[in-house]
């Protein structure tokens, strides 16, 4: 489908379901933080029973990733994680629509001294990120403190792409499709922080295979390169929600140092240590859902593979 589709088009019949999800969503949005996280609990697990495709992918990224766990805390943590994703749909809904003034939750944003640090050498800053089920809520979240640009993939429904991006243009100043380098290099020569999320599966070009907690992983080296182009520092954002839900806890780690190091293994290695560091302060918050291990030198979706 076309991604220059006019908006009269959004009318067709294919976009119905979109726009009656969204709606809904809107209209849910209105209710207050407390009842919409309780709801998005309520869709997890309804989404957990009803989604056997991607309990399937959870379970079988949990049992890979977290191998010392037994099979009955695995089982838990599948669960929870399904329960995590329903919350962060309303969470999404929240950083899109929701007024700031009625965002009046408990934040702390832990390691401000990195990033303050980064920002002085003025060649700006890979502020790296990560698939969690509060991605876009932390997003807003954390432009509360900082201005940040961010990169994305663009989505294959042209509906849900316009809907995305101008939901992300009320915290993100900039809000740039991963192929457009040149708009990521004007940014960083700006001093901009941009936020990178390296940790899904994009196949075999321009990857190599990097652990990640533990498993071999397809990891994009675009990382090296785009830290190369202006010389700026990268460095990660954790985010999480906190575990009785009163609130949210960002944590900026320390620059990573010596990086790009010439060896793009080596550096897809060292970018995983610091995604994985950062999902260990809460596993379950991960988008555990998605097929982190598609790729696979005995074939696409090897390890996904009924057995």
């Amino acid at each position: 489908m076309s991604q220059n589709t006019s908006s009269e088009s959004y009318a067709a019949p294919v976009f119905w379901p979109t726009w009656l999800g969204i709606g809904l969503l809107r209209l849910l949005n209105h209710l207050p933080w407390r009842w919409q996280i309780s709801l998005g609990r309520i869709l997890g697990h309804i989404i957990y029973y009803l989604s056997s495709h991607r309990r399937h992918v959870t379970r079988v990224n949990i049992r890979l990733c977290f191998p010392e766990l037994d099979t009955r805390a695995q089982a838990r943590m599948v669960r929870q994680v399904f329960v995590n994703n329903g919350i962060g749909l309303f969470e999404t809904a929240m950083a899109w629509w929701t007024p700031r003034e009625r965002l009046d939750m408990k934040v702390t944003l832990k390691g401000r001294e990195h990033l303050d640090a980064a920002l002085a050498q003025g060649k700006g800053v890979v502020l790296l990120g990560a698939h969690f089920s509060t991605l876009d809520l932390g997003g807003l979240l954390f432009s509360n403190f900082y201005p940040v640009d961010a990169m994305y993939r663009r989505h294959n429904n042209p509906l849900l792409e316009r809907i995305i991006t101008r939901g992300r243009q009320r915290f993100f100043d900039l809000v740039i499709e991963r192929s457009n380098i040149r708009t990521v290099l004007k940014a960083l020569r700006q001093n901009h922080i941009v936020w990178y999320a390296p940790d899904q599966d994009f196949g075999h070009r321009h990857s190599v295979y990097a652990p990640f907690f533990g498993v071999p992983a397809a990891t994009i080296t675009a990382t090296s390169r785009m830290v190369k182009l202006n010389g700026s520092p990268i460095l990660m954002l954790a985010q999480h929600r906190l575990p009785d839900y009163s609130g949210y806890e960002l944590e900026l780690f320390p620059i990573i140092t010596s990086f790009p190091s010439g060896d793009e293994e080596a550096d897809a290695k060292r970018v995983n240590q610091e995604i994985e560091r950062a999902i260990r302060k809460d596993p379950a918050q991960y988008m555990w859902v998605h097929r982190r291990f598609k790729t696979h030198p005995q074939g696409k979706n090897y390890l996904y593979r009924q057995r």
